[in-house]
């Protein structure tokens, strides 16, 4: 493993104006400490049902990145309140009125408001970053319109469209074909107990990706008095109720913090991140398994989750299928393993906010990695590993798997590390600091 000093000030612009970033090297092995804001998923999922409650909601600790702050953008624009008290969100619902909703590339944004702004009465549009009006709506389109919503979207199927609310929606039974994302089963369920009828959601087809989020959206169900029966598998009904959103505060990111625990393997050493949750319904929590599976140490103690690298990378054989999201930084890993990994069960993210399978086979390619792209995944063999450019595709998690090889890499640039302001406010500096943090020295340095 290559190890060498490496600044992480911008570089030369790219072809888009914008301007690439120098992944810092690892000057050495870690010994760090990171500490890392609020989960995504919880924030949001907690955004939309306590704009739905019945009274004000207190949230600690939530994130702040682009996509929370499109989905309070989005929230407000609805008629909701959103304001700062002494660091948390309070949030309190009032009348919905229609509205403008930007989705920037937010998965939760574009899928989980939709029902919320069908409750208002009158039109209310919704469109994106370039990206997002290619990520697959038709699904979440369908399944409202099964349950009594009008929707324009000149039967496109992605972004833009307009919903027209008339004040309530009849809700009841909804069969659809959820494969290509989980969150179109939970858009309807956080909404759904204010449907007239409430909401019964039969899943029909390939097995459901990302299944955890869907737990997650049930437990914040649950959590808020609403009753859910999923005794059934694939299948959810949810009665018309209230909702009683409780106060909550919000756990560190799970998923966004694979990078920075991968470092400990890309670079050897610890990494520890403080508040790492005994009990968790974020699939982020599954990066304790593979880490250890690929021959790292991993403890779960009173100062939070630590990973100490061995002294080697070990392959990996793994079905990413509950916890897709993780595949690049995985992928990023196995580049790194000293044998053949293969990754599978994540046909799905060729919808993500890139094609990422296509994306990392490429990136990997160029760096002089030895990849094949298989129906649901990966195979990636050993190679040596040469500086270049790394392609984000506007996508937080390629820019996450860019910055991790860097620290084995010298001299590799992400074009775009901007796109990490999805789920993370400064994950640049976040990361300088992780690095600064090397073992043997008090200052980094």
């Amino acid at each position: 493993m290559t190890m060498a000093s490496e600044t992480t000030a911008p570089d030369a612009a790219n072809a888009s104006g914008v301007a690439t970033w120098r992944a810092p090297s690892a000057r050495g092995p870690l010994k760090a400490t990171v500490s890392l804001p609020g989960s995504k998923s919880l924030t949001n999922r907690a955004l939309i049902l306590a704009a739905l409650s019945d009274g004000p909601t207190r949230i600690g600790s939530p994130l702040r990145a682009r996509d929370t702050a499109l989905m309070v953008a989005a929230l407000r624009s609805l008629g909701v309140e959103v304001a700062e008290d002494q660091g948390d969100w309070l949030i309190t619902p009032g009348r919905l009125r229609p509205g403008n909703v930007y989705c920037g590339l937010a998965g939760t944004v574009m899928r989980f408001v939709p029902p919320v702004a069908a409750l208002a009465s009158g039109d209310t549009h919704f469109d994106g970053d370039r990206h997002a009006r290619t990520r697959p709506m038709a699904t979440l389109i369908e399944g409202l319109r099964r349950a009594g919503v009008v929707i324009d979207d000149n039967r496109a199927g992605v972004l833009p469209f307009t919903v027209r609310g008339r004040g309530s929606v009849t809700g009841g039974m909804v069969e659809l074909d959820a494969s290509a994302s989980s969150q179109f089963v939970s858009a309807l369920l956080l909404a759904g107990a204010r449907f007239d009828k409430g909401i019964e959601i039969h899943h029909v087809g390939a097995p459901l990706p990302s299944l955890p989020h869907i737990e997650m959206t049930v437990a914040a169900l649950r959590s808020a008095d609403v009753d859910v029966d999923d005794s059934a598998p694939n299948r959810w009904r949810v009665p018309r109720s209230a909702i009683a959103m409780p106060d909550l505060h919000i756990e560190p990111d799970l998923s966004n913090a694979a990078p920075f625990l991968g470092a400990a393997l890309a670079a050897g050493g610890s990494v520890t991140v403080p508040h790492w949750p005994r009990a968790t319904t974020q699939a982020g929590d599954a990066i304790r398994g593979l880490l250890t599976e690929m021959g790292a140490h991993v403890e779960l103690g009173t100062a939070g989750l630590t990973v100490t690298g061995g002294a080697r990378i070990s392959p990996l054989v793994a079905d990413l299928h509950d916890v897709s999201e993780l595949t690049p930084v995985i992928a990023a890993l196995c580049a790194l393993a000293d044998g053949q990994s293969r990754l599978s069960g994540v046909a799905h993210i060729r919808g993500h906010e890139t094609n990422r399978l296509a994306a990392l086979r490429a990136e990997l390619t160029s760096l002089g990695g030895d990849v094949d792209e298989t129906e649901d995944g990966l195979l990636i063999r050993p190679a040596a590993l040469r500086p270049g450019l790394w392609h984000a595709y506007a996508d937080h998690r390629m820019a996450h798997a860019g910055a991790l090889l860097g620290l084995a890499v010298a001299g590799l640039a992400v074009d775009d590390i901007g796109s990490t302001s999805k789920t993370m406010a400064d994950f640049p500096g976040l990361w300088a600091a992780l690095v600064a943090q090397c073992a043997g020295t008090a200052d980094g340095r």
